[in-house]
C-alpha cells in the first residue's frame, strides 16, 4: 500500500522544499514585524504619516499572503497533489477483518484516460465494527470515468464509481456515501453486505 508516511520518508527534497518555504514565511513575517515596529515607534503622526503607514499594512499583509501560498504549495507538491489541478479525498468504510491487513493493500483511480495510484492515509476502527481508510488522489484529466479500484491481496477487489461530473467543483464537505458498485471477493461471500462497503468524497 502506498501510504503518505511511506512517501514522506522517500521525499527528502519535498521535505526540503516544505522547510525551505516554512522558514522563508517566518523570516520574512519576523522581518515584517521589526519594520513596523521600529517604523510605528519612530514616525510623526501627520496626515502623510498615515498614508505611509497603510501602505506599509498592505505590503506587510500581502507578503504574509504570499508566504502562505508559496507554503500551501510547497505542501501539496510533496504529497503528490499539483496544486492547479482537483483532487479527490476519499473515505471508505469495510468489515474491520477486511482491512486488518491494509499495509498490503493498493488503491488506483481507473479512468478512460489513465490509471494513477491513490495516496492512503492510515485505516482506524469504527464503533460499528468496521474500519475507515481514508487517502486522496489526484484527477489529471477531464472525464466523468472514474473507478476506485481498492486491491486487498488474499481478500479481494472492491470497486467505487466516483459520481463526478468531468470538471468538478472543489468541495469543504464530504458528500453522501455511496454503496460499492462492484465486489469480487471469496471472504465477502456470494450476496455481499452492500451498506458494510461505502465511500464518500470530496473535490480538493
Amino acid at each position: 500500500m502506498t501510504t503518505l508516511s511511506s512517501l514522506w520518508s522517500d521525499s527528502a527534497d519535498g521535505q526540503l522544499g516544505i522547510l525551505m518555504s516554512a522558514l522563508s514565511g517566518i523570516a520574512m513575517a519576523l522581518a515584517v514585524a521589526l519594520a513596523m515596529t521600529v517604523y510605528f515607534r519612530l514616525s510623526y503622526r501627520s496626515w502623510r504619516d498615515v498614508v505611509r503607514h497603510g501602505l506599509a499594512g498592505f505590503a506587510a499583509l500581502a507578503l504574509f499572503a504570499f508566504a502562505a501560498y508559496d507554503m500551501r504549495h510547497a505542501a501539496l507538491a510533496y504529497l503528490g497533489l499539483n496544486p492547479s489541478k482537483p483532487a479527490v479525498e476519499f473515505e471508505i468504510r469495510m468489515p474491520r477483518e477486511m482491512l486488518a491487513a491494509a499495509t498490503d493493500s493498493q488503491i488506483e483511480l481507473h479512468t478512460d484516460r489513465n490509471q494513477i495510484l491513490a495516496l492512503v492515509d492510515g485505516v482506524r476502527d469504527l464503533a460499528d465494527g468496521r474500519a475507515l481508510l481514508r487517502g486522496a488522489v489526484a484527477l489529471n484529466h477531464r472525464t466523468a470515468d472514474r473507478v476506485l479500484v481498492v486491491n486487498l491481496p488474499g481478500k479481494g477487489t472492491f470497486e467505487f464509481r466516483l459520481r463526478l461530473p468531468a470538471e468538478p467543483h472543489r468541495s469543504t464537505e464530504f458528500g453522501p456515501w455511496h454503496l460499492a458498485d462492484r465486489i469480487a471477493s471469496k471472504l465477502a461471500g456470494p450476496i455481499a453486505p452492500q451498506d458494510a462497503y461505502t465511500i464518500r468524497y470530496r473535490v480538493l
